[in-house]
């Protein structure tokens, strides 16, 4: 029977969480206009094992909602109950934005922009200095959920620095069907996490407001392989197997609308195209204009504006240009 020391007490937010436990902790930093509570529900799966702390977190931004999905199926499926170690699952980190289906805070400020945060500052900026200050040390290993923005429909990917190694070896092993390489953009929890030493992948996949199956299985089944690796799987759960490695994108870039009008997409989200192989057509309202937009290059189609309407110049489709697989 293992000791119970201070040690393997894993103290947050000021309460001790015991090996062995289960505990949902309310993380509680401000209330509504009607002075009701917003509370931000912290649940922590501890084994009676000692192994490493696992933070899974996902509606940074509070309109991606299968990133949400994804964390509420780890939950559901008890799959964060650890053979050893500790798992924490916050499913909504933007309760404010969730409540309304909106990016941001209510001060207007995207929360994924004002990492560290600071004690003084806005309503975003502290939220995020007292989740860096009093969640994120007890994490030994991160996983953060997203969904692409707006009507931009993101293929199953995660990313990862390009600098850093041992971020790219996880990556293989959680096993999306993409993983791009893509730089840390300042302010936000990907690089906050970068400079204090904790090792985090990002999973980007299908877009805001909705809700895919397929998305979500691939965020569940990247999530069990990783807690696979690091022995932390219930034995109850088999971890699962893909056909095939993941595609490492070293560069990718957007092709925009030449013309303004009805967007008509004809390829489907992580397809592989030829060069000059069609993917949509642009048409006005009046039946007189239809432009042909053709594949720039080679590659896979990584993301997708699902809006049914754009302006000359809007992004409609990323593509794949040069992988390491390649």
């Amino acid at each position: 029977m293992t000791k119970t020391t201070k040690k393997n007490i894993l103290n947050i937010l000021g309460k001790e969480v015991l090996p062995g436990t289960s505990t949902t902790i309310n993380f509680n930093i401000a209330k509504l206009y009607t002075s009701t509570k917003v509370e931000i529900p912290i649940i922590i799966e501890r084994s009676k094992h000692s192994g490493p702390t696992i933070l899974i977190t996902a509606g940074i931004h509070g309109d991606e909602i299968n990133g949400v999905e994804v964390v509420r199926q780890i939950i559901a499926k008890k799959i964060n109950k650890p053979s050893k170690g500790s798992i924490i699952c916050i499913p909504v980190l933007n309760v404010f934005g969730f409540l309304s289906m909106n990016r941001f805070f209510p001060d207007g400020r995207d929360l994924n922009r004002v990492f560290p945060g600071t004690k003084n500052g806005s309503l975003a900026s502290r939220f995020a200095h007292q989740f860096i200050n009093e969640i994120l040390p007890t994490a030994d290993f991160c996983l953060d959920f997203h969904t692409g923005g707006a009507s931009r429909f993101n293929a199953p990917h995660v990313r990862v620095d390009p600098k850093n190694e041992q971020l790219i070896a996880l990556a293989k092993i959680f096993n999306a069907p993409f993983t791009l390489l893509s730089k840390n953009l300042d302010g936000s929890y990907r690089a906050t996490c970068a400079k204090k030493g904790k090792d985090i992948l990002l999973f980007e996949g299908g877009k805001s407001q909705s809700s895919s199956k397929e998305i979500a299985r691939e965020g569940v089944q990247g999530t069990m392989r990783i807690l696979h690796h690091l022995d932390m799987l219930h034995s109850n759960f088999d971890p699962p197997i893909r056909d095939s490695d993941t595609l490492i994108i070293k560069k990718s870039f957007w092709m925009r609308a030449k013309y303004s009008g009805l967007l008509h997409i004809k390829i489907l989200i992580g397809k592989h195209v030829e060069k000059g192989e069609i993917l949509a057509t642009i048409t006005d309202p009046y039946g007189k204009m239809r432009h042909v937009v053709k594949a720039n290059n080679e590659g896979y189609i990584i993301n997708v504006n699902e809006s049914s309407i754009v302006y000359k110049g809007d992004a409609i489709f990323r593509i794949t240009k040069e992988s390491i697989n390649e």
